[in-house]
């Protein structure tokens, strides 16, 4: 079925985010696996996955829409250096994202695309409800129980 150009190109950008996500959280997983810090390796190697079929589901819309998926553009990744500071970039990414499928699904509204939208719909409960979420509550622990006590119940 061809699809508006300026969906598909508003899917692609979407889809550099989502690539890019996926590329950060990568690099974090393997560092909090490196560090021994087990369950936030298991939790953002579970980020990873859920990325990787963001970007599928985005890449499957683009094709039946008869455009190209742009695989080769990626927003730049905020490596950190901490746990605090890793938290902090990959939440950073969850806004970014948050904020993009909003502004692609208000297109798609505009422009009659309701299948689109309801497909990114679904990105977007992930991105907020558990994503974001799940980074915020790692973050307040932090605070709340102080980087040494949170780095220990993470191993």
């Amino acid at each position: 079925m061809q699809g508006k150009q300026v969906i598909i190109d508003a899917l692609n950008t979407l889809l550099a985010n989502e690539l890019s996500a996926m590329d950060q959280y990568f690099i974090h997983s393997r560092m909090y696996q490196d560090w021994g810090l087990e369950k936030l390796y298991q939790r953002i190697d579970h980020e990873f996955d859920d990325e990787k079929g963001h970007a599928a589901a985005l890449i499957e819309r683009i094709l039946f829409l008869e455009g190209v998926p742009d695989l080769s553009t990626r927003d730049g990744i905020k490596v950190g250096k901490d746990v605090p500071e890793m938290l902090q970039n990959d939440l950073d990414v969850e806004y970014r994202v948050d904020a993009l499928l909003k502004d692609t699904m208000a297109l798609c509204e505009k422009e009659q695309d309701y299948v689109t939208r309801n497909i990114l719909q679904q990105l977007l409960d992930d991105t907020e409800n558990d994503h974001a979420y799940w980074l915020e509550q790692q973050l307040r622990l932090i605070k709340m129980l102080g980087l040494p006590n949170y780095l220990q119940s993470q191993s």
